[in-house]
């Protein structure tokens, strides 16, 4: 097991290994230790795998379980969902020492997070993870939110969780297109920031999303994206400077997402958002074209797109809608060179010439 420390305006550790589901009383015990009643918060894919373990772990430490399941995807990422939760944490007389604990993927830990840190002003939460793009990504940092028709995450807030708890064993059950998107997260550390685990993914390429087979790998892989992200949240907590750079392929990404109405899975959107971006940097003259020609093979390597139909001209109208918007500048992430990332402020028009390859430089 691998336990990375985070000290942030709460201070929590990040447990990631094997086996981790049936501990996880314990661990939730030890950080909330005031606590009487849980609300295990999940979603109708992964409630029937583990919510039985995660409650059975919860009451032997003498914690009163409730649950709330809802239906899967991104189209539940709304506030009526959310009331849901506040309704049965209110009749079941949840104080401000209770605790939210959120089993599932990164929709799930989003609107669990959110619903802790509005419930009577903030209660702790326990994030337990159960995808490769929440481990790595959507669990650590405290960002939390819901879905609004006008974009992604446009309502939430930064509430740091208790703990953190992910079992990789949970990879295994994953089906193969929600593994290969969590990949695009994993990618984007490598290049925003790691060059050794850029090394390692690419040694790995042959295996394709078959390195879930490896359990000492996985956790290696996952422990390191953690320790990337723990590092860069530690920096910058509240998303003003350096934490930005984890938006790498976000602000295309998220436009293509949004106007395929959330049909398209958030890591296959990141995928094209950091292609798009690729290519235009190599159009740029930043970016080398064998550098450029090599991380377009890592993403492809693991299953992943990188281009998309979208015009230059929908991405920049949708991106002035995006919450990463600075009154009317855009902070763009630019990598021009594996393992550095840079953040680029750009206007509508300077970011239009710059994905039409005009001359614009990066």
């Amino acid at each position: 097991m691998i336990r990375t420390p985070v000290k942030a305006s709460k201070t929590y550790e990040i447990y990631t290994g094997s086996g981790l589901l049936d501990s996880c009383g314990k661990v939730m015990r030890e950080v909330s230790p005031q606590s009487t009643k849980l609300l295990i918060i999940s979603e109708s894919n992964v409630a029937p795998l583990y919510l039985d373990r995660v409650k059975d772990s919860a009451v032997s430490e003498g914690l009163e379980v409730f649950t709330f399941v809802f239906e899967a995807g991104e189209a539940s990422k709304n506030i009526n969902t959310i009331s849901g939760m506040w309704g049965v944490m209110a009749k079941a007389g949840f104080t401000r020492t209770d605790l939210v604990a959120a089993l599932g993927g990164g929709v799930t830990g989003d609107m669990a997070g959110f619903a802790a840190a509005t419930f009577l002003r903030g209660i702790n939460v326990v994030q337990i993870p159960t995808s490769l793009l929440a481990m790595v990504d959507a669990s650590v940092g405290g960002k939390t939110g819901i879905d609004l028709p006008e974009g992604k995450n446009q309502v939430g807030a930064f509430w740091q969780p208790s703990a953190v708890i992910e079992d990789t064993d949970c990879l295994k059950t994953l089906p193969d297109e929600v593994f290969t998107e969590g990949m695009a997260e994993v990618i984007k550390y490598a290049y925003i920031m790691d060059t050794s685990l850029y090394s390692l993914l690419e040694e790995k390429a042959f295996l394709g999303i078959g390195i879930r087979e490896n359990a000492t790998l996985m956790e290696r892989i996952v422990g390191m994206c953690v320790a990337d992200k723990a590092d860069v949240i530690m920096s910058d907590e509240f998303d003003n400077g350096r934490r930005q750079t984890l938006n790498y392929g976000h602000t295309v990404g998220h436009v293509i997402e949004r106007n395929s109405n959330f049909t398209k899975p958030h890591g296959v959107c990141v995928a094209k958002g950091m292609g798009i971006i690729i290519d235009a940097c190599e159009k740029a003259g930043t970016l080398a074209s064998e550098e450029a020609s090599k991380m377009r093979a890592l993403i492809k390597a693991y299953g992943l797109p990188v281009d998309d139909d979208i015009t230059p001209e929908d991405v920049v109208s949708g991106a002035m809608n995006d919450k990463k918007k600075r009154g009317n500048t855009l902070s763009v992430i630019l990598v021009n060179k594996i393992g550095v990332s840079e953040i680029k402020k750009m206007t509508p028009d300077e970011f239009l010439k710059f994905l039409k390859g005009d001359g614009a430089s990066c």
